[in-house]
């Protein structure tokens, strides 16, 4: 412990002694000598979000992109994370930096840095930090919109030609008060449209069948529930260990996925449809929806599996490093510009190939904590 304290407390030496101080509401001086640090997981905690760090380097250059990762077992090692996020913050032409996951101990990152850089620019993707905390040390604060998804979630299913939907979970889940909330928001709309709305618990894969319970009972129940309702019956569920199972099951007999519980063209899909993603294609969004969009329609499933176009924890990193990039140039002269960061994630989308609208919506109370809601695509 001694030793790592002692590690942070060089850095902060070593940064106080290389940058002045500018207080925090600066406006940006336009600048060519500029670069950004993203920081994610490693490649072992979350692929994705390294593979996106990847391309915005690959895009804007090593001299403009600097990648750092938190440590594995980031709850028990934040003074790492305090750490490495102060190396980036001791080159004096780092002038943001974007975080996705905000995992625990990077409010002390965050307070560590403003220390000796309060210029520093912040956008923080997927906190878990207490909410009231984490909006007031980032600029930009982006996170899914779990309550959201809940109408939506129906409204999709709606859209889709789902007549019945079935809800799979089980009392643990449904003991965590926004699952509780989105699941009877989800069921309240269902009912406004005419859809028929199905409770179905499942063993919870921490009980003593595990994970292969769990599948096991979503492999034989999906079936039974297709031939009892029909092939407009949609199934949705709420643990990630029911997905692979749930989208095989619908595409093979005939029912409707609208949604994964985390939605990503790379939650489950992939294995769920037998894609093989080879090494020069690992992180590459256009890619995976191709091959998606193929195994579905050979499938006989096209227009009946959906996802989100784009992975929420990669476009919080692409989103947060462009609009990072037009505050520093001055294009953005507002550090919140909610019109702006809507545009760049619609353009994200089109530059995917993807038409469709992001929601933001900021969290009560704050107006730089936004939670985003992603138009759905529908494998045709």
């Amino acid at each position: 412990m001694f030793k790592r304290t002692l590690m942070v407390l060089l850095v902060v030496v070593a940064i106080a002694s290389l940058v002045g101080c500018q207080p925090k509401d600066a406006e940006p001086a336009a600048t060519e000598d500029w670069k950004i640090g993203i920081m994610t997981g490693t490649v072992t905690q979350n692929e994705e979000e390294f593979r996106m760090a990847e391309q915005m380097q690959e895009k804007y250059g090593a001299d403009r992109i600097l990648i750092s990762t938190y440590p594995d077992r980031f709850m028990q090692e934040q003074e790492t994370t305090i750490t490495n996020m102060l190396e980036m913050a001791s080159d004096p032409d780092v002038k943001a930096i974007v975080m996705v996951q905000a995992v625990p101990g990077t409010v002390a990152a965050v307070d560590k840095v403003r220390e000796i850089r309060p210029d520093m620019f912040f956008v923080l993707g997927a906190p878990q930090e207490d909410p009231d905390i984490i909006t007031q040390k980032g600029d930009i604060i982006l996170n899914t919109d779990d309550l959201g998804r809940g109408p939506q979630i129906a409204e999709h299913a709606h859209a889709m030609g789902a007549e019945v939907l079935v809800h799979y979970s089980f009392p643990r889940h449904m003991s965590i008060e926004f699952l509780a909330q989105r699941r009877q928001m989800m069921k309240d709309r269902a009912e406004e449209l005419g859809i028929l709305f199905v409770d179905e618990d499942a063993p919870d894969p921490t009980g003593d069948a595990g994970v292969p319970g769990t599948q096991q009972f979503i492999m034989e129940d999906v079936p039974r529930k297709i031939a009892q309702y029909g092939p407009n019956t949609a199934v949705f569920g709420t643990n990630c260990a029911m997905q692979e199972p749930l989208i095989r099951q619908a595409v093979e007999y005939g029912g409707i996925f609208p949604v994964q519980c985390c939605p990503s063209p790379y939650h489950a899909m992939p294995a769920a449809l037998g894609i093989e993603v080879p090494e020069e294609h690992k992180g590459d969004v256009v890619w995976i929806l191709g091959q998606i969009n193929d195994k579905v329609c050979d499938a006989g499933a096209a227009g009946r599996v959906a996802t989100w176009p784009a992975p929420v924890n990669m476009m919080f990193i692409q989103a947060g490093v462009e609009y990072a990039i037009d505050w520093i140039n001055g294009d953005i002269t507002e550090r919140v510009d909610q019109a702006a960061l809507v545009n760049i994630m619609e353009g994200i989308l089109k530059e995917m190939g993807v038409s469709g609208s992001v929601q933001l919506t900021p969290y009560e109370g704050t107006d730089n904590y936004f939670l985003y809601l992603s138009d759905h695509i529908i494998f045709e």
